[in-house]
């Protein structure tokens, strides 16, 4: 589990609260979590992440720290929210890493807000929904706000049961969120033209095909041709499949933490 925050708060954005957590010092990495989860669900990958730069972990709407909000959960309002809090902190830009949900607030943030963001780090996200397995695009077109109750046995609840405003909002969340999961999405077209460079990690036993993530990285020019001896045909976009990774464990497997050091040290 991380150490203790130096700064942590509430940031007052397009009408809501968003709760984050401050660790460690140097450039800006805003982290964004997935589903259902905060900040907690990366777990020591926080501290290998802060050992060599400021980390903001941010719970995004209606999540973790997040007071519940009264407003639909969409992609591209959570991503607003993301260039709000980039502001509200008075960042002139900064690095973001998401992961699932997380990675598709920040790929958003990224499309909306290019200016705000100077590095993109794209965990387990598909540019569009059916960009998935079958089997994971089914598991979430099935739920709906009757599984808060269930779900009150899951890690997820255990963790919200700890951190949140009010725990009674748990079922506010759940209804938002499995809205969402049904909500279709295709963002191939915006996300070619993405300048920033990106890392796009996924694992080889991820809710996503590896293919799905080569699409994706061939959307932005890689994988076109040989590097060459001077690394002349390599563009600035980077692509990780980690080994023995699947979507359950990514978040906090240690090559991640590893993976995503190496691609910003280089900036």
């Amino acid at each position: 589990m991380a150490s203790p925050t130096a700064t942590s708060g509430l940031a007052p954005v397009n009408g809501i609260e968003l709760g984050y957590q401050v660790f460690g010092e140097g450039d800006p990495l805003i982290l964004l979590h997935g589903g259902f989860g905060s900040v907690e669900m990366f777990g020591p990958n926080v501290d290998a992440l802060a050992a060599g730069r400021q980390v903001i972990g941010v719970d995004l709407q209606s999540h973790g720290r997040s007071p519940a909000a009264d407003r639909p959960m969409r992609f591209e309002t959570m991503a607003d929210d993301i260039a709000a809090l980039i502001s509200h902190l008075g960042l002139e830009k900064a690095d973001v890493m998401g992961f699932s949900l997380g990675g598709g607030v920040a790929l958003r943030t990224a499309i909306q807000h290019p200016s705000l963001v100077r590095w993109l780090v794209l965990v387990s996200t598909p540019i569009r929904r059916s960009g998935s397995y079958p089997e994971m695009e089914a598991a979430m077109a099935s739920m709906g706000p009757e599984v808060a109750e269930p779900m009150k046995q899951s890690p997820m609840y255990e963790v919200y049961q700890r951190i949140a405003p009010r725990v009674d909002d748990w079922p506010v969340l759940v209804k938002q969120l499995t809205s969402l999961l049904n909500h279709d999405y295709d963002w191939t077209d915006e996300a070619r033209g993405l300048s920033m460079p990106v890392l796009i990690v996924a694992g080889d036993a991820d809710g996503l095909p590896p293919r799905h993530a080569v699409e994706f990285f061939e959307l932005l020019g890689g994988g076109q041709r040989d590097a060459s001896w001077d690394r002349s045909g390599m563009t600035q976009h980077r692509l990780a499949i980690l080994p023995g990774a699947t979507h359950y464990d990514i978040n906090v497997a240690p090559a991640l933490a590893t993976t995503v050091a190496a691609f910003l040290d280089q900036g």
